[in-house]
């Protein structure tokens, strides 16, 4: 996978040390590499080579991966496992999890303000980032699944879902189209189709959460252990299911609607994210 080599390349670039061993760690652990590829796609359907965006691919999920670092802290889920092995706090130690989460953050921002880009091009996406990751995107959906008192209706946990899972399902796509030169217009009906398939994503994974064991799903099945109400406790597992298909069904037909826009291969890739088991 191309996004496997570009991280390791960026990784290279970097002083031997415990926190960068943790960084390492955790993010060349695998994972689905979703965000990256939606990016790819995006930049592919409009004709691009996917290297115009190898610098942001990367920044996006160096971002991701510091959200699961701190995400899986005692201080928040307190999780143990993730992709499959011990979560970075425990394998390392919980000071060297939260500057290995510190120093992807960082370092994704470098990453992407050092890319080949023209620089009005590379400011506008780097600000679409830092937007879309902080505290008005991802952290105050972090944020908000903290206030667990607050969390018993859909409408509340819907807005988690946007903010903390849709926010950085939206950006590859986002930044994917403002490197093909689209408009802004363009860009905000990506970042529409990001939430639809963020949405859908965490209702699925709050289904497979219940179907499957930690050791099949390859991270811990913590909203159970720590009472959190999900979709599936809200909706019920057959709503839950028939909302995630519709959601998912709604992006793939916004996606096949772009103009000038070959949306078969994403598509497809929506698809598979819908089909997943993992």
């Amino acid at each position: 996978m191309r996004i496997e080599e570009v991280l390791q390349k960026f990784l290279d670039r970097l002083t031997d040390s415990k926190v960068k061993e943790a960084m390492s760690y955790s993010l060349m652990a695998g994972g689905k590499r979703i965000r990256p590829n939606l990016l790819y796609e995006v930049l592919k359907g409009y004709g691009k080579n996917e290297s115009d965006g190898d610098a942001y691919a990367a920044a996006i999920e160096m971002i991701h991966t510091y959200s699961l670092i701190h995400d899986d802290l005692p201080a928040m889920d307190n999780d143990d496992l993730r992709r499959g092995r011990p979560t970075c706090h425990k394998q390392f130690d919980e000071a060297t999890a939260i500057l290995a989460g510190d120093g992807l953050l960082t370092f994704a921002f470098e990453t992407c303000a050092n890319a080949n880009t023209p620089a009005e091009i590379r400011v506008r996406c780097i600000a679409m980032l830092a937007s879309l990751a902080g505290a008005d995107g991802m952290v105050h959906g972090q944020d908000l699944d903290m206030n667990e008192s607050a969390q018993s209706d859909w409408d509340y946990l819907k807005q988690v879902h946007t903010y903390k899972t849709g926010c950085l399902l939206s950006v590859p796509m986002m930044i994917g189209a403002c490197l093909s030169g689209q408009s802004e217009e363009i860009i905000e009906k990506w970042h529409q189709i990001g939430n639809a398939i963020g949405l859908a994503f965490q209702i699925q994974d709050d289904i497979l959460d219940v179907q499957l064991t930690a050791e099949q799903f390859g991270k811990s099945n913590s909203d159970e252990r720590n009472d959190k109400v999900t979709s599936v406790t809200l909706l019920g597992m057959e709503k839950a299911e028939a909302m995630m298909n519709d959601l998912y069904t709604q992006a793939e037909q916004s996606i096949a609607q772009m103009p000038e826009f070959d949306g078969t291969q994403l598509i497809s890739m929506v698809e598979q994210i819908r089909s997943r088991r993992i």
